[in-house]
């Protein structure tokens, strides 16, 4: 969630949902007040009406918010005795919610140099018991090569070509497409299990008891293992050094091995699925964050943009396979993204003071 934005003087939605707070809060008697606590990348806003605050009303438009599934990915996660909201009322018709408010402590904002290990660790041990989770197909969408490949072309609409307006040829088109098949193999090989899809810093929190809360699961599907890892340990939002990254992903390796989660595999074959899944994710959410800009007019994820040129360049230089991926991105995208107001040397890009 963002920080508090103004909301438009006329939000027949925002009364509406003020209404239906008031009618659905025990301790109510009067008209309630709701304060603005910002929106996500997606179309849900958050509210606060009372403090101490112990529910956060929620408006999440039906036409592009599913709250059947939020309420049953909440439910699944309890289950899993990983802290997710509490729901109190819910109206999945009119997109209406009361959640548990589980603070504002973000793990983005709590997270520094001296307690990483301590918090990373938290939420790799939290991930792990998300991949205890057992297989519900008729809850959890599977993350197919349909999907994947979906994903993989906002990369080619949106960034490469309505942002950058660069057209790809038909043999850079060839490429890209053998290049994909490619990663979608590494995502459906590896073991599948339950992925939140958009596990990172912005959507952890440190609870007042020191639990890691977890949200924004409602688009939760069945696949490869590593993206949440990706997820969290390449973030688009805050970078730690590679040494760093790979000790986390390895002590995930040595405790899902453990938890009979996955198969004994080596630390190399592990460190493969781990770094092209990342790609795979890394490349779609660069025609993501450009989407959330010239459609969604959602201007602030553009300055994300670097890093994750950074991560997806580190990786596929690294691998012989991808190499051709890094030289045609250097080649070919990187000079016009250099002259886009929103682009800062990719190299330093997440480095701290």
């Amino acid at each position: 969630m963002n920080d508090t934005i103004p909301q438009p003087p006329n939000d027949p939605r925002k009364s509406a949902l003020a209404n239906w707070v008031t009618l659905n809060t025990p301790d109510s008697w009067h008209p309630i007040e709701l304060q603005s606590l910002g929106s996500d990348a997606g179309f849900r806003r958050y509210f606060r009406f009372q403090q101490p605050s112990q529910w956060l009303a929620v408006d999440a438009p039906p036409a592009t918010e599913d709250s059947h599934q939020f309420i049953a990915i909440a439910r699944l996660l309890r289950n899993q005795k990983v802290h997710s909201p509490e729901i109190l009322a819910a109206n999945p018709e009119q997109g209406f919610l009361l959640v548990e408010d589980m603070g504002d402590k973000l793990f983005f904002r709590a997270v520094d140099g001296t307690n990483a290990d301590q918090f990373y660790t938290q939420a790799i041990d939290t991930l792990l018991q998300l991949h205890q989770s057992d297989d519900q197909p008729e809850l959890i969408p599977r993350y197919d090569r349909a999907l994947l490949r979906r994903e993989l072309e906002i990369f080619t609409e949106w960034f490469a070509g309505k942002l950058l307006g660069y057209s790809l040829n038909g043999t850079e088109q060839q490429y890209l497409d053998q290049l994909f098949i490619e990663l979608e193999d590494n995502a459906l090989n590896q073991p599948q299990g339950f992925v939140h899809r958009d596990y990172h810093s912005r959507n952890l929190l440190v609870r007042s008891d020191g639990a890691l809360g977890v949200i924004d699961f409602q688009g939760a599907l069945w696949g490869g293992v590593t993206y949440d890892l990706v997820s969290l340990l390449r973030d688009c939002y805050v970078r730690w050094p590679t040494t760093q990254v790979t000790r986390w992903a390895l002590y995930y390796r040595q405790r899902a091995i453990a938890l009979q989660q996955i198969p004994n595999v080596s630390e190399q074959e592990f460190l493969r699925w781990f770094d092209w899944l990342g790609l795979q994710r890394h490349i779609k959410v660069l025609g993501i964050f450009a989407r959330l800009q010239l459609r969604d007019n959602k201007s602030g994820y553009l300055q994300d943009l670097p890093l994750v040129i950074r991560y997806a360049l580190e990786v596929a230089s690294q691998y012989p396979e991808l190499q051709e991926f890094a030289t045609w991105f250097t080649q070919k995208l990187l000079p016009i993204a250099q002259q886009q107001p929103w682009y800062s040397d990719y190299r330093t890009a997440g480095d701290r003071p």
